[in-house]
């Protein structure tokens, strides 16, 4: 690929009960598309989302074949599905990313944005250094309506709220290999998040962020819920299933969220959301589409109340220290046990060099 070649882009999606996302997210993909693959169907630990052969329980296969047929003029979208339960996460990611053949492969949720100007520029980001081999971005996560986000102590961490790794280059004898984290390794075994590595610091300075609409509607996170307490993670199911309490009842406004071990808080969206964003909004204004929407008096009245202000301060001064802190003693005991691996290792050297 030389350097004024412009890549070729993959998107891969894996999805189960997407509505009402989907025409709106291919929309918006759908312009930066060298193709789209999108792997549908359930695996065990969302069995209970899902149809007995293993589908979703909306209209997203429905929907998914109704927009490849009518919208979808350069035949770039492929739909992969089968009866049955898939084994996990990441062998859905290997069925699209096997698919694949741009020179990159951006994983996304049905649920993830972008604007129009943010892709672009990453696009040109790797126009311009196509040595770049990963890249990660940073969320912006809406809860309760369009207009509101949440944030939480995991935003202080070196990389923020998460890792979101989307972007890896793609080539012969590349293959993913994990979902969590995502990871994908070229032809001679190697990570690519080492060898050249864009993370989310560095896309947060250029402006670009994943759009996140991850609580809009109350159906989204009973089935998040739902999954994760078939994954067997005890603490982060009970505390999803308090979450969607909390969501419709807004009792502990400063524990929202999937993050059980920060304190979280809300923020009014002061930003200009996707154009699909502002298309699905209307669409859902007029009656086009029919979703339970949360009336939210309750949260304006709350980010509004001196009270409020005055503890939200109060807990973000908190993270601020304390996530740094943690992530530097959880440095300091890596470090020693590295160490501590490498001495073990030298006085089993120089013992059996002396029993010799």
């Amino acid at each position: 690929m030389n350097p004024l070649h412009k890549p070729t882009i993959t998107f891969g999606i894996i999805i189960l009960n997407g509505e009402p996302f989907i025409p709106y997210n291919l929309r918006a993909i759908y312009p930066f598309a060298h193709e789209i693959v999108i792997v549908e169907g359930a695996y065990w630990a969302s069995k209970a989302v899902a149809t007995p052969d293993g589908h979703s329980l909306d209209s997203t296969l429905e929907t998914l074949y109704r927009f490849k047929k009518e919208e979808d003029p350069r035949g770039i979208i492929k739909i992969i599905t089968k009866d049955g339960f898939w084994e996990g996460l990441t062998e859905q990611c290997q069925a699209w990313a096997k698919e694949a053949t741009g020179d990159y492969i951006w994983a996304i949720d049905i649920d993830e944005f972008y604007r129009p100007e943010d892709m672009q520029k990453v696009i040109d980001l790797l126009t311009n250094k196509p040595s770049i081999t990963m890249v990660s971005l940073k969320l912006i996560q809406f809860c309760f309506g369009f207009d509101y986000v949440i944030y939480s102590g995991r935003d202080y961490f070196k990389h923020g709220i998460m890792e979101c790794r989307r972007i890896f280059k793609n080539g012969p004898g590349y293959s993913y290999v994990q979902h969590e984290p995502p990871t994908v390794i070229n032809e001679q075994g190697v990570d690519l998040k080492n060898i050249e590595y864009v993370d989310n610091k560095k896309t947060a300075r250029l402006g670009i962020y994943i759009y996140h609409y991850t609580a809009l509607f109350k159906m989204q996170l009973e089935n998040k819920a739902k999954a994760y307490s078939l994954r067997g993670w005890k603490n982060k199911s009970e505390f999803a299933m308090d979450f969607v309490k909390n969501w419709v009842n807004l009792y502990d406004p400063f524990h929202l969220g999937w993050e059980y071990k920060y304190f979280t808080w809300i923020e009014k969206f002061k930003g200009t959301h996707p154009p699909e964003i502002s298309r699905l909004k209307n669409d859902l204004l007029s009656g086009k589409i029919i979703m339970e929407q949360r009336e939210n008096t309750d949260v304006e009245t709350l980010i509004t109340s001196k009270q409020y202000r005055r503890k939200k301060t109060m807990y973000k001064l908190y993270e601020k220290v304390r996530v740094p802190l943690t992530e530097m003693s959880n440095e300091i005991r890596k470090t020693f046990f590295t160490i501590r691996a490498l001495l073990a290792k030298k006085v089993k050297k120089i013992i059996k060099y002396e029993r010799i």
